[in-house]
């Protein structure tokens, strides 16, 4: 059985540091109960208590499983490869010792840090990609990163392909796959980065059913993607303009979607994520709008 889950990003709780008034994560937290979500992830370090104790107690309280955490890391540069495998040591301990033994790291890039995949998200090209020197080094610390996850706590790690971050297209999805130890480094498919950055993501499913770990439910409007296109809108402004919208509301077969998961006896989590920015929207409204819908195809 599927279960479903909620993330702090739908609160506009992201990892890119940026300006903006954001809920405070009690709200954040009862509002994905109130909502129907059975679990969510971390979030950005400190957004959550960082104490195992108080975070246990803040979920337990309403009931909440805690099913993961995303973790940036820049794996391009080999020079960061240590203090990445330090922090996302520092996070997978404090889920292990909150006792939450079945979650996962979902590793990422450091996504919103180079210039031109920010300027060009959703329009990506092979020029502002990596070299294959550069691939090695990035899959390296993605290896080196869950081998050391999986020997101190017995987590599993996800890769986050996301927009914005240097494995963005279906070519880069492959190449990510291609040169990670499939024993160690599984794929956490998001639905709305996939199709974002050009793919099917019922094609992904198929193709890599047997790396898909951890899925992310995520839309993605065309309509924005196109305007994007047209005013050359930045990874920021184009989620300003919600190109991350309500769940069925955008392009992705979010019931071929199901259907392909069912087909492959996936029973793992399935997170809800509609990206938005600090005070962006009603997070709420769309958090009870997102889980309303996924009870319509049978979730």
């Amino acid at each position: 059985m599927i279960k479903i889950a909620n993330a702090p990003c739908s609160w506009g709780i992201l990892e890119f540091g940026l300006e903006g008034k954001t809920s405070p994560y009690t709200q954040v937290l009862d509002e994905i109960r109130e909502t129907g979500y059975e679990g969510t992830e971390l979030g950005d370090w400190g957004f959550l208590p960082t104490q195992p104790y108080k975070l246990f107690q803040d979920l337990s309280e309403r009931n909440l499983d805690l099913l993961g955490a995303f973790v940036p890391v820049n794996l391009r540069n080999a020079d960061s490869h240590v203090a990445g495998i330090s922090y996302a040591l520092k996070i997978a301990g404090l889920m292990y010792y909150a006792g939450y033994e079945n979650a996962r790291i979902v590793l990422a890039d450091d996504n919103g840090t180079v210039d031109a995949r920010v300027k060009n998200a959703g329009r990506i090209t092979p020029t502002m990609g990596l070299n294959y020197k550069e691939w090695k080094v990035f899959a390296e610390g993605a290896n080196q990163i869950a081998y050391a996850v999986k020997e101190a706590f017995g987590f599993e790690t996800v890769f986050h392909h996301h927009c914005a971050g240097f494995v963005e297209t279906p070519e880069e999805v492959e190449m990510l796959i291609e040169h990670t130890d499939e024993n160690l480094v599984g794929l956490c498919l998001d639905t709305g980065h996939y199709h974002f950055g050009g793919g099917d993501p019922i094609d992904a499913l198929k193709k890599y059913k047997d790396r898909i770990w951890h899925v992310h439910f995520k839309d993605f409007d065309p309509v924005v993607a196109e305007q994007a296109r047209i005013n050359k809108w930045d990874y920021f402004t184009s989620v300003k303009h919600g190109i991350f919208c309500e769940l069925g509301k955008g392009a992705v077969d979010f019931k071929g979607v199901l259907a392909e998961l069912e087909k492959q006896n996936y029973t793992g989590w399935a997170v809800v994520e509609q990206d938005v920015l600090p005070g962006m929207g009603d997070p709420k409204f769309c958090a009870r709008a997102n889980r309303d819908y996924l009870k319509g195809i049978g979730l």
